[in-house]
């Protein structure tokens, strides 16, 4: 395969990141694991970035190449203010990313919103994506519930630390339990412009059709994960998911809405046991970046 003029090649070894040069933006890459291993993409939600799977990454490595990417407007990718940020757009972005990788096929695992993105990426590459994963991804506008929180005006920004936590807590259920500083650092990368407008993509994605409706045809097998104590989408509404064929759905009862950074052991557990089923071996290993 033909390595353009120029590009720069991914780190070979075992970990690495990189930013690559994209049609409409750059954007933030890191891998973990061999690279000769299945690969899984790990895809972050609003408000958060590659790093909010950091906590669980150490668990997967020893099965698979590990990809995150910092979308658009999120973390170290770039933050256009005019462009680029409905959840189809974030999808092919991240398609043509595992494609200048070498990434031929892929299971696809998204945090919240994140979820939308890795359902828009199978919709658009059903050849590359082989499973999916959804992981506190409200599967319709009516699974979300809109706890009391202070607003952020555009004048507050960037916020306050406190701000900050005041705002993002329903993201957590557990008693006590502290917000990492690393997210306030990823919330405060962003723009007014960019938070603001990668939630309402997620909105309208999911205003045109449900995301069992779109997965129901797609014939992906299909892992859905949800903290049971969840406070911005009721877990109850996992439940929406069964309509796709052969779906499993996987409640945790004590974790919250952010699973992955609450508990990553419990959170890692039903993944593995279900990546383990449906990973692919890759057939090639050259990265074309």
């Amino acid at each position: 395969m033909t390595i353009p003029d120029g590009a720069p090649r991914v780190n070979p070894d075992a970990t690495g990141s990189t930013t690559l040069s994209l049609d409409d933006g750059d954007i933030y890459v890191c891998q973990d694991g061999r690279r000769d291993a299945p690969a899984l993409l790990l895809v972050h939600g609003s408000m958060s970035s590659a790093r909010s799977w950091d906590a669980l990454v150490p668990l997967l490595t020893g099965s698979h190449r590990v990809i995150r990417v910092d979308l658009l407007g999120h973390g170290r990718s770039a933050k256009p203010a005019d462009r680029g940020y409905t959840t189809p757009e974030q999808a092919r972005r991240v398609g043509v990313v595992l494609d200048r990788l070498g990434v031929e096929h892929a299971v696809v695992a998204g945090h919240s919103s994140g979820g939308a993105v890795a359902t828009a990426l199978a919709e658009q590459r059903p050849g590359l994506v082989s499973a999916l994963v959804l992981i506190n991804t409200g599967p319709s506008l009516d699974a979300f519930v809109a706890p009391p929180s202070p607003a952020i005006t555009p004048a507050q920004w960037p916020p306050a630390d406190e701000q900050i936590r005041r705002f993002a807590a329903p993201a957590f259920s557990r008693a006590g339990f502290e917000i990492p500083d690393a997210l306030l650092d990823e919330v405060r990368t962003m723009t007014f412009h960019t938070l603001t407008t990668t939630m309402q993509a997620t909105t309208e994605y999911l205003k045109e059709r449900t995301l069992p409706d779109r997965l129901r045809t797609l014939g992906r097998p299909l892992l859905v994960i949800f903290g049971e104590d969840d406070r911005r989408g009721r877990s109850s509404s996992a439940a929406g998911y069964r309509v796709v064929p052969g779906a499993k759905v996987e409640l945790l009862p004590g974790l919250g809405h952010t699973p992955i950074l609450e508990d990553p052991s419990r959170t890692a557990a039903p993944l593995l046991a279900f990546t383990a089923e449906h990973a692919t071996r890759p057939h090639r290993t050259d990265d074309v970046v």
